[in-house]
């Protein structure tokens, strides 16, 4: 028998949501029509983190209890409508990627049972020089969210000592995600820099709380900034993003203020269109300006430790330190 379906109108187009019924999340009983719905009703604000970025897919077709499926390439059958972007790899092979155009592209992929969204730091127009610079706060295992907000706070005060701007969110889980606007003048490497360059400065603020080392081993009981999301093909989940838990979490963007006494358990797929309604888009300023990386890039080049390893999937990198975590290196 044909699966069960409805079908919403959005903007010009009509999805069609197959199974509409089938629970997603278990925990508060949410089904994968209120998926869909979830990211109509935010639509402006989810337009807005994705809009013209390749984006990768984190598919659970069964719901979140299900395997997850982490797509890059989009099936070469797809309406016509929905538009794709070449992008390369670290390996050098290039795919054609997801690009966000419309709500409707991404009510679309969540009938393909997409949770997550996880878009580039670049945008169609131009996928080799980022326009997004990205401070991933990950409190490691056994730390509260409070020390993820510490964190954020101490990055807020070093961009503003570089005459930077920073909008922040929720991860949808533990952490906290900020974004900056920058001019894409730099390439990956360069925006990787700065990355360092910032986490470091953070880490030089409270090195008790937080941490930039890469080896897990050396982190300790601290707060991670994860320095590799500004390489090519990393990627965090977008602003709006709902994340595979039972519980339906989003990832929700913040004022600096909200930040201050926010929980991530207060923001899932069926708080946040009611606070989208009441507040609309707190990050509606984001592509106001956009900030030059010159400073931060300074502060790396002042600083003679250097590079940090890269992530295991990346080729050898110019500059790159021995690849190699600490306690085997000592064995050798």
């Amino acid at each position: 028998m044909p699966s069960p379906f409805i079908e919403l109108q959005v903007g010009e187009r009509t999805v069609k949501v197959t199974n509409p019924d089938k629970v997603y999340f278990p925990e508060i009983g949410a089904t994968k029509r209120e998926l869909v719905e979830y990211y109509v009703s935010v639509g402006e604000g989810a337009l807005r983190a994705l809009r013209d970025r390749p984006t990768h897919l984190k598919r659970h077709p069964d719901g979140v209890g299900s395997e997850a499926i982490y797509q890059k390439r989009m099936p070469a059958k797809h309406p016509e409508w929905l538009e794709t972007v070449t992008v390369t790899f670290p390996s050098g092979r290039t795919a054609d990627a997801l690009r966000v155009t419309e709500v409707a592209s991404i009510a679309y992929c969540a009938n393909l049972g997409t949770i997550d969204f996880h878009p580039w730091q670049v945008r169609a127009a131009d996928v080799e020089h980022p326009d997004e610079l990205r401070i991933d706060i990950d409190p490691q295992p056994g730390l509260g969210f409070d020390t993820a907000r510490r964190t954020a706070f101490l990055a807020r005060e070093v961009l503003e000592e570089a005459g930077m701007t920073g909008f922040v969110k929720t991860s949808g889980n533990r952490g906290v995600h900020v974004a900056v606007r920058i001019e894409p003048r730099w390439d990956f490497v360069e925006v990787r820099h700065a990355g360092i360059a910032l986490a470091r400065a953070i880490e030089e603020r409270a090195p008790d709380l937080v941490t930039t080392a890469w080896w897990k081993e050396e982190r300790g009981d601290r707060v991670f900034i994860d320095f590799n999301q500004n390489a090519r093909d990393r990627t965090i989940a977008s602003a709006y993003s709902v994340r595979a838990k039972p519980s339906g979490s989003v990832s929700a963007p913040l004022t600096w203020e909200e930040l201050a006494d926010a929980e991530p358990a207060d923001f899932d797929i069926r708080t946040m269109p009611e606070r989208f309604v009441r507040v609309g888009d707190v990050h509606e300023a984001i592509d106001e300006r956009a900030f030059s990386i010159e400073p931060l890039l300074e502060w790396y080049a002042k600083d003679d430790r250097g590079d940090m390893p890269y992530p295991p999937n990346y080729p050898k990198m110019p500059g790159e330190p021995k690849r190699v975590q600490p306690s085997k290196a000592r064995d050798e």
